[in-house]
């Protein structure tokens, strides 16, 4: 009979090196690579199409966003009810049918500023906050809830910005674990506001034909040119 006080230590020796070779075994995710992965995820999509809520404060809007790659993006408003906001690369376009005014701004290459809310769900805006923000877990790289109470499951990145001229001092990615799809975007604006972006039902690579995101605004509706940006700035 082997001796019980070999026995013990070499019970204690042989779980040691067990789980030590699981643990060697499994592949140590950063918030860095996550990011990565995501990214690349976004990189392999052409289009995509997704219901979109807005919240900012008491504030809600909803509506159907279509994206193209690189940098087409357009939002159909169900509420308010026939609001469109446009970008084809160049040209952003926003129509407010409340006051029936059409916003336009020609977009310079390179300018951050342009994309911000939904256009971080694409590979050129995730390019951006890879740049710009430092990602860490939120809770770690397990999913849990979207929010109390919820039975949807995601991974939480928390994204930090490098430099004080980010619109959003801190922004946080929930993310799908099996489609590596962004299902909710909230963001903390320098004067400590709120707004969330979730992505509902989204259906990748519809091919989605370039003139989508061709718009005229209503004739009727008074027209504003270079509404964010002077032609100094």
């Amino acid at each position: 009979m082997l001796n019980r006080y070999i026995f013990r230590p070499l019970v204690v020796f042989f779980l040691l090196i067990t789980a030590s070779g699981f643990l060697f075994s499994q592949e140590i995710i950063t918030a860095d690579r996550y990011l990565d992965m995501v990214s690349e995820q976004y990189t392999a999509i052409n289009d995509y199409e997704a219901s979109v809520i807005i919240r900012s404060g008491n504030n809600e809007m909803t509506g159907n966003l279509s994206h193209r790659s690189p940098s087409f993006l357009r939002i159909d408003f169900t509420k308010p009810a026939e609001q469109v906001i446009v970008f084809d690369g160049d040209l952003l376009q926003v129509y407010l049918p409340e006051f029936r005014v059409a916003l336009n701004q020609r977009i310079e290459k390179g300018r951050s500023s342009t994309v911000t809310g939904p256009a971080f769900a694409s590979a050129q805006g995730l390019a951006m906050l890879k740049r710009n923000y430092v990602p860490s877990y939120d809770s770690g790289p397990n999913p849990v809830p979207l929010e109390a109470n919820s039975r949807e499951r995601v991974v939480k990145l928390r994204l930090t910005r490098r430099y004080v001229s980010e619109g959003f001092r801190e922004i946080m990615l929930s993310i799908n674990p099996d489609t590596k799809l962004i299902r909710r975007i909230e963001g903390r604006t320098i004067a400590d506001g709120e707004v969330r972006f979730d992505f509902i039902d989204i259906k990748i690579n519809q091919g989605i034909p370039e003139m989508r995101f061709v718009y005229d605004s209503p004739a009727s509706a008074n027209m504003y040119n270079n509404f964010l940006f002077r032609d100094s700035d």
